[in-house]
């Protein structure tokens, strides 16, 4: 590859690295005041159906879009790029239209199956953002294939500011109108629909600014005989990026089928299963801000692992691989230890209260396996290895199914939290089982398991000394701003000691430092 289009491929994917990241924090950041607005049970009805507008958009943002772009830069004449779109874009227009159908003729049924017949208008209005699928994906995957990223990037960013203000407007109404949950929800999602169309526009004026005729797909379609191969391919690898970009929302609609109607089973009344769902919803605003801090950071290392397979430098590859998984598995799990110390300060800063603290301090460690399953899939899948990734997936969500409703009936919505973190150790197994062996070295070369071991622990006896402290100056804390006050001088406690442990261990070497965001600094900070 040309050294002139690798450095426009580097600084695409970094761009798109940055809304991405953008997006998720907005993504995150938001249900805080919906919920404080709302309350648990305005949360829970929202959360229900959360997840359906989670998978469209993924679909819609990196699963189709990322397969779309690599299918058109695998044709260097135009003419064969054009042939390709319109082979594929009516699979997916047919595709989208199911979804449509399904979710809208059957909102009363899917919302009869999560336990609240109610939830069925939130279904309705969720279920047109499939219909946006194909214009979406199909014009981003155009932009990306011939390496603009621009157009992507402002519509995803964008996308989300219009849903997120919508939301934010629909809770305001809910405690100034007196509107009911239900039709705050429903609002609330009609959010996803406004944002989706403002994307729509963005992308359709960038297509006839800058790729005049590019989209002729949306209405002159192509069948021929290598049509079925193509589909399956769209299902295979567009499915793949599709289901770990969106693995932890297929967990969170699998909690929306079973754990209010297990709650419900196991004694509690209709009112009670949905305030305790809304409190268990809380964990996922956590874990997202927890993830989108690990996986940030650790994508810095995708442009390199692309350059190094695509330029063929095996060695090269196999090494970058190693200290991508050494860092994020690093970056990860000193935020799943971290977050779940401090997550009584942080519950009662942004939620008002204590409830939930020991089901959503087991959640959150979901985070370290999140990421680390994330990586090993980003590393197969630039390897274009697709079926053992997608078999371990399926293990994973096999065993959440099975598990949630039982544990949570046990245990209440602790056992749903045990059901995710054993659903995604499952994933975990899989997946490492599937790896290269040489790869999977990477938590014993330089002594990394042990020291990363060490590191924790002593982050955690600090943490726990400081919330011996806390426990004694002030006893209990009853105000939002001192939670806040607490939460921040644990985290730069926590992570300042963590730091200062894995530099002073060396679990990382000089040139792997170097290899990381800030490495040199934090190298020059320890010299000094």
């Amino acid at each position: 590859m040309a050294h002139k289009e690798m450095r426009k491929m580097m600084q695409g994917a970094m761009i798109l690295t940055i809304a991405s990241f953008i997006a998720k924090l907005l993504s995150a950041v938001y249900r805080v005041p919906f919920q404080n607005f709302v309350g648990d049970e305005g949360f829970y009805v929202y959360q229900q159906v959360y997840p359906i507008y989670g998978i469209a958009m993924t679909l819609a943002l990196s699963g189709f879009p990322q397969f779309i772009s690599k299918i058109v830069a695998e044709q260097r004449e135009p003419s064969n790029q054009k042939k390709i779109l319109q082979q594929l874009y009516p699979f997916v227009f047919f595709l989208a239209l199911i979804c449509w159908g399904i979710l809208f003729l059957g909102s009363q049924f899917i919302a009869e199956l999560m336990g609240d017949a109610q939830l069925s208008p939130l279904i309705k209005v969720v279920s047109f953002t499939f219909l946006l699928i194909p214009v979406l994906s199909f014009y981003r995957g155009n932009f990306q294939g011939h390496l603009l990223m621009t157009p992507s990037a402002i519509s995803q960013v964008l996308e989300q500011l219009v849903r997120v203000f919508v939301i934010l407007v629909a809770a305001y109404s809910f405690s100034t109108f007196g509107w009911s949950v239900y039709k705050t929800g429903t609002v609330a999602m009609a959010g996803s629909l406004f944002g989706g169309v403002v994307a729509v526009g963005i992308l359709w004026y960038y297509d006839h600014k800058v790729r005049v005729g590019s989209s002729a797909y949306l209405t002159q379609w192509r069948f021929e005989k290598d049509s079925k191969t193509l589909f399956q391919r769209l299902l295979l690898e567009g499915g793949l990026v599709s289901v770990y970009s969106a693995f932890l929302i297929f967990f969170q609609l699998v909690d929306s089928f079973f754990v209010k109607n297990a709650l419900v089973i196991s004694g509690l009344s209709d009112s009670a299963a949905k305030i305790e769902k809304g409190i268990y919803d809380r964990g996922q605003p956590i874990v997202q801000l927890g993830l989108v801090v690990a996986l940030a950071l650790s994508s810095t290392f995708l442009p390199v692992l692309t350059k190094y397979f695509i330029q063929e430098e095996d060695d090269r590859f196999l090494q970058a691989s190693k200290v991508f998984l050494r860092f994020t598995t690093t970056v990860a799990t000193a935020a799943s230890v971290g977050l779940a110390l401090l997550l009584p300060y942080m519950n009662f800063t942004l939620f008002k209260d204590y409830n939930g603290n020991g089901v959503l301090g087991v959640y959150v460690c979901s985070i370290a396996f999140m990421a680390v399953i994330q990586a090993y899939q980003s590393i197969q899948q630039s390897r274009n290895k697709f079926n053992s990734a997608m078999i371990a997936a399926g293990a994973g969500l096999l065993i959440k199914g099975l598990l949630t409703s039982i544990l949570t009936q046990l245990l209440g919505t602790m056992g749903a939290s045990i059901s995710t973190i054993l659903g995604l150790m499952v994933t975990l197994i899989f997946i490492v089982y599937f790896s290269n062996k040489e790869i999977n070295r990477f938590t014993v070369e330089h002594g990394f398991l042990k020291k990363l071991m060490i590191s924790i622990g002593i982050m955690m006896v600090v943490l726990l000394l400081y919330q011996g402290v806390i426990a004694i100056l002030i006893n209990r804390i009853d105000h939002r701003g001192q939670a806040l006050m607490v939460t921040l001088i644990g985290v730069a406690l926590g992570g300042s000691t963590f730091i200062y442990t894995i530099i002073k261990i060396q679990l990382f070497t000089v040139r792997e430092w170097l290899m990381l965001p800030f490495g040199a600094k934090l190298l020059r900070m320890k010299k000094r």
